[in-house]
């Protein structure tokens, strides 16, 4: 089978596509026939080394999963002596990452625990799209951030994958919803539902005179002590992702000191299903930026790294 191996940290140009052996499934895994993926924050950190904490979880020298990849939709193809909750020809997603890597290969071995069943009216494009950035907004708007009807809610790089299903989710609570991300994405944003947009290039949303009841933040870039400033009394700020450095000064402010700050550690497909009855009641759909193609990968990485991307950023490996 065909896969993308990252044999060391570096830009994602070195990476190269070279054929490998199909993985047989242990006991408890199923062999999966990967239909799409998506480009991830994970991912981009995997191939690059950066930021260089990272290395910690994903290898000190060189990457431990030498096929990156978290998210997939893709087809049952064989499963393990152990697995009875699957069979040979059930279409799945999930995200999983947090039993493992591999989606940019034709084939791969996941733990049973880590897809779903695809529902019957969501396409393999959209469930490919759907489990890791709708997984953060749900975790961060719902189970953290308390969201509730008529609330006033701010979304920190809106145009990517997170804040596009973050607002879809906030408006099922009739919520006023502003989004901040790059001045070209803005005029999509309002087309799905922002009731403002601004351009974080000539914005900073700390400096407001308005003031929020939940900020939900992919970006990090603000201290705690600003963020502060941009919260109505008995706000919450929460942040699923971002600059490191600030990341770790949220983390530090919600033990020590205020509890109204928060960093999501990511549940992954945890409420998965509920999101699939969304999709098919029609109220939450992906923003697919592609399909793209597996020869893409390595320039789709830097695109994402970038910033470039609207949405998700999904990529085709059944050639089509």
């Amino acid at each position: 089978m065909k896969a993308v191996i990252c044999k060391r940290y570096g830009p994602p140009e070195t990476l190269k596509i070279e054929d490998i052996p199909i993985p047989s499934p242990a006991g408890d895994e199923l062999l999966i026939k990967v239909h799409y993926t998506t480009i991830n924050d994970f991912d981009w950190s995997l191939v690059t080394g950066k930021p260089p904490t990272y290395r910690l979880l994903f290898g000190l020298t060189r990457p431990k999963h030498p096929v990156p990849g978290i998210e997939l939709s893709g087809v049952v193809e064989a499963i393990g002596n152990q697995v009875t909750s699957f069979k040979p020809g059930d279409a799945v997603h999930g995200d999983i990452s947090g039993r493992g890597w591999g989606s940019y290969a034709e084939y791969v071995c996941v733990h049973k625990d880590s897809v779903v069943r695809k529902p019957a009216a969501m396409s393999f494009i959209d469930a490919a799209a759907i489990p890791h950035a709708s997984m953060l907004a749900w975790q961060g708007l719902i189970d953290t951030g308390n969201i509730a009807n008529g609330q006033k809610i701010l979304i920190n790089g809106a145009g990517g994958g997170m804040g596009t299903f973050g607002v879809q989710i906030a408006k099922q609570y009739q919520t006023q919803v502003t989004g901040i991300d790059v001045a070209n994405k803005l005029e999509r944003m309002k087309s799905l539902g922002f009731d403002q947009v601004y351009d974080y290039q000539k914005t900073n949303f700390t400096d407001f005179r308005e003031q929020y009841d939940l900020i939900l933040d992919a970006k990090t870039t603000y201290s705690p002590s600003s963020l502060a400033k941009a919260l109505k009394p008995g706000g919450q700020y929460v942040t699923v992702g971002g600059r490191l450095n600030r990341l770790l000064q949220v983390y530090l402010v919600q033990k020590f000191g205020k509890k109204n700050m928060h960093v999501v550690a990511l549940k992954p497909n945890k409420d998965l299903v509920q999101i699939g009855k969304l999709y098919e009641s029609g109220k939450l759909k992906p923003e697919i930026d592609g399909p793209y193609t597996m020869p893409e990968i390595p320039k789709l990485l830097q695109y994402f790294g970038d910033g470039k991307h609207m949405g998700k950023v999904v990529v085709s490996m059944i050639g089509d």
